[in-house]
């Protein structure tokens, strides 16, 4: 299911650039495949790996592939790679002959300057559009001479996020051609220890399952997949790939305790995920645009996910449904419990809605803010109860109240943080941005539903995830004289098989021993853990470890902090976000990372032309820039 995604990336290297949507280039040719089942148009693949070092659900991966041009004159070699949006890359590198040409991290600003001077003196530019519903793509081309070879090196670094009880790694496999070694090695090293660990892939036969190796002890895990060629072709003498599809790794760890703190260097981290705690009864408004632009299958298949949520809605929850076109239409005045009487007439009415009108999402919402704020003043919901509101759009606001900054203004007032807001934007005619800043205001998250085949199972997951709430208003508070830079610590909700991730930096060099204290409203009654850890002990048995990739815990909170400022600055104004912008740009050069403020840039130097590719993090909501290549022409 797609929102289990936590770990995507596409390989391909071709030897030829291709025109498609994410390519603009003057090179027209699609090259075909060649009767040699190694050797495409000259040039050979003839090593891939993916090498992921996975320590405390912190992802250091590395992408590398060889190629050698086994044709008499030049080719062209393409690097092309979709990475999890959000990923952050730390480095990028080409070594051709034995020469290595390393990627350097730049300002945005300085980048857009060279690939602006590029094209004010008629160079030739390439652009490269943002691909995949949870992933962007990196491209990098470069003219090999005849008999050379070339090797491409990316690596970029990932928080892996638990849903539904386990981390997921799902790497999309797609060589395009056999190739002589093909490899994927995951090592993963959790000081909780493992509790279970699974790989399996959408394109393995019987006899490629022979071909995982998988294996957990302890703290350490390890998977090992490598077909030789003839394990990878789809037919005994067939030059064609059966590796066409989705490797997935699955696992999670032991929780003897609520929480694990881990000290590393100087910089804490702190996972919180308890079990095993009775889950609040839910307060659900559902806001849905019944506008004529959701007709087809915008309607079809939202109507197919309220019935399956309807199914999976228990007896204790209370639920109603807001309806906008031009008007706004209620299914009934007041929240209702979730009997079966009351079921029955609800998927009755949810296959009876049908489009009509333009779209009135302003007085949709504040229908939906007023039902759950009267339910609360008339004691007709549990008082120790959780609400959620739940907004499926696919339009711009066009009737009563349409300006977005307004609405945004109007819907923070009215709720005025008492309910988390998820708004989900199906399709592309929207203005994503808009429906991310409100959704951030009032503790809620934005998320595209993409109008495919599975629209409705992309919503039915979403509302999986945020359908048994165990703990709300979370508080997570550490010593305050001996910690400073601290991640977010407050959260409005934690639902069960999710995990609330924080970090710091410790000031007091004597600290012997930090203590996490966590405070929260439970289903029952107020709740309370903590957890200690003994700093050098902690960070002993961390530094013990061998595949722990240097100093992990603070680039985890590097990490963790550049992803939070830039959320704060998207609903930020003025000053304040011109500081939110200078933290996150000085933290995402300090660390080498490529965010939607810094740009990777690799230059390869030849005899009458220098090759520049500029690699951009887009912004979500935006469809073009994912990467920009370069070529300057002297």
């Amino acid at each position: 299911m797609e929102n289990h995604l936590l770990f995507y990336i596409l390989l391909a290297l071709i030897p030829a650039l291709e025109t498609s949507d994410f390519l603009i280039t003057p090179f027209r040719n699609i090259q075909k495949r060649s009767a040699d089942d190694l050797i495409v148009n000259g040039i050979e693949i003839y090593s891939m790996k993916i090498d992921s070092k996975v320590t405390s659900r912190f992802a250091h991966n590395v992408i590398t592939s060889r190629a050698v041009n086994r044709a008499n004159v030049s080719k062209e070699v393409v690097f092309d790679v979709d990475l999890p949006k959000t990923a952050f890359i730390t480095n990028f590198s080409m070594t051709i002959d034995g020469v290595t040409y390393p990627g350097t991290i730049k300002e945005k600003e300085v980048a857009k300057k060279q690939y602006e001077k590029a094209v004010s003196r008629g160079q030739t530019a390439g652009l490269i559009r943002a691909s995949g519903r949870k992933t962007e793509k990196f491209t990098v081309s470069v003219n090999i001479a005849a008999a050379s070879k070339v090797t491409f090196e990316l690596t970029y670094e990932e928080l892996l996020k638990r849903s539904f009880g386990k981390y997921e790694m799902l790497i999309k496999v797609k060589p395009k051609q056999l190739i002589n070694h093909f490899e994927i090695q995951a090592n993963i090293f959790e000081p909780q220890g493992i509790s279970e660990l699974e790989a399996q892939g959408s394109f393995i036969t019987n006899d490629l399952s022979q071909v995982i190796k998988k294996s957990f002890s302890g703290k350490k895990g390890h998977v090992s997949f490598k077909p030789t060629i003839d394990q990878q072709r789809t037919c005994a003498n067939c030059s064609t790939s059966l590796l066409d599809g989705d490797f997935t790794i699955k696992y999670d760890v032991k929780r003897d305790s609520p929480g694990d703190l881990q000290i590393v260097n100087g910089y804490f981290v702190h996972f919180f995920a308890p079990t095993n705690l009775p889950n609040f009864p839910k307060n659900v408004v559902f806001v849905i645009d019944i506008s004529g632009s959701m007709s087809g299958i915008g309607i079809q298949q939202t109507r197919e996910a309220l019935l399956k949520i309807l199914e999976d809605i228990r007896e204790d929850d209370y639920f109603n449904f807001i309806l906008f076109g031009s008007d706004v239409h209620i299914w009934t005045d007041t929240l209702v419990k979730a009997t079966a009487e009351n079921l029955k007439k609800a998927k009755d009415f949810v296959r009876a809605i049908d489009t009509r009108g333009m779209t009135n999402l302003h007085g949709g919402l504040m229908k939906g803010i007023e039902m759950l704020t009267t339910a609360f003043e008339t004691n007709s919901v549990p008082k120790r109860s959780a609400s959620i509101i739940i907004l499926l759009t696919d339009g711009q606001p066009n009737v009563g109240v349409s300006d977005p900054q307004e609405i945004q203004a109007n819907v923070k007032k009215a709720i005025q943080g008492r309910y988390p807001l998820y708004n989900l934007a199906f399709g592309y005619g929207i203005d994503y941005n808009f429906l991310e800043k409100m959704a951030l205001e009032n503790k809620g998250v934005a998320r595209r539903i993409y109008p495919d085949s599975d629209s409705a199972i992309q919503m039915e997951g979403f509302y999986e995830e945020v359908a048994n709430p165990m703990l709300t208003e979370v508080e997570l508070n550490y010593p305050e004289n001996a910690i400073s830079d601290l991640t977010q610590n407050n959260f409005k909700h934690y639902y069960d098989g999710s995990e609330i991730v924080v970090a710091g930096r410790i000031t007091d060099n004597d600290l012997n021993s930090l203590t996490a204290d966590v405070k929260a409203q439970g289903a029952e009654n107020d709740v309370t853990f903590s957890e200690q850890a003994d700093v050098e002990e902690t960070a002993k048995a961390l530094q013990e470890q061998e595949y722990i990739f240097g100093d992990y815990i603070e680039r985890l909170w590097a990490y963790l902090t550049i992803q939070q400022l830039l959320e704060k600055r998207t609903v930020a104004q003025g000053e304040e976000k011109e500081n939110l912008t200078a933290e996150a740009l000085e933290l995402s050069l300090k660390y080498k990372f490529v965010t939607p403020l810094t740009s990777m840039v690799v230059t390869k130097p030849e005899d009458n032309e220098d090759k520049t590719a500029i690699a951009d993090k887009p912004v979500e909501g935006t469809d073009i820039f994912s990467f920009t290549l370069l070529r300057e022409f002297k």
